[in-house]
């Protein structure tokens, strides 16, 4: 190896270091953008003016930002080693199904998408909250780009599998993405500016949830009780 290129090598780990940092405040920011927006919307609930309509779609665009770089920082810091420990525990889906909730409803009522949910109200499984919610959240944020005006979450228990579905009743994903979600590493398309982050990250996550030599995993589909895009988490 010569001289330029152990320097570049070694210069690496303070780059990495650098922009992993830069990410996080970045991320920080658009946090405090998104939390303001949320309040503002929240304030107008009942205003017609086309300022309403702008702002719901500033928020949009702000959770997609958000969503991308917590994935970039958790697979920088590598999902399930030290940096970033998985941790699976018992935990109620009546609950999990709350958090999500909570953190899609304002999104989803500035732009007029109804919310579903169907699970079982007493079911517990073992899954790592912070992780899974992740998913579902960039789920649920994807398919605003799709759905005509409602969306659904339902979370059933399937043999040895939980099975977590995000649905919409909208014209279903286009075939490109449906391939991605089967091989979940898609290359970036700049015309679509989808970059398959979020099905990586979410395909990471499933994969980290295993069971008696079971793993979890995720899939594209079109159909489903809406008629829509499908995304499905399943879980071990």
């Amino acid at each position: 190896m010569d001289e330029q290129a152990s320097q570049q090598q070694e210069g690496s780990p303070e780059l990495f270091m650098f922009l992993a940092s830069t990410v996080h405040d970045m991320k920080n920011s658009i946090s405090v953008l998104s939390g303001t927006l949320e309040n503002l919307l929240s304030a107008h609930q009942s205003s017609a003016a086309p300022e309403y309509g702008q702002m719901a779609q500033m928020l949009y665009q702000t959770k997609r930002l958000n969503d991308n770089l917590i994935q970039l920082l958790a697979l920088y810091k590598d999902v399930g080693k030290p940096g970033y420990p998985f941790d699976p525990a018992p935990r109620s889906v009546r609950e999990l199904v709350e958090l999500v909730a909570g953190q899609a409803h304002m999104l989803l009522q500035s732009r007029g998408i109804a919310f579903e949910v169907d699970y079982p109200q007493d079911a517990i499984w073992t899954l790592d909250e912070d992780l899974v919610i992740g998913v579902l959240v960039h789920a649920i944020n994807n398919a605003v780009r799709y759905t005509r005006d409602r969306i659904r979450l339902s979370i059933a228990v399937d043999g040895d599998y939980l099975e977590l579905r995000v649905e919409d009743n909208g014209a279903g994903f286009p075939a490109n993405m449906l391939e991605s979600g089967a091989s979940a590493k898609a290359a970036i398309n700049f015309l679509s500016n989808s970059s398959g982050l979020g099905l990586y990250f979410s395909s990471e996550v499933a994969k980290m949830h295993k069971h008696r030599q079971r793993s979890g995993s995720i899939a594209l589909e079109n159909g489903g009780a809406m008629g829509g895009g499908c995304f499905v988490l399943r879980l071990p």
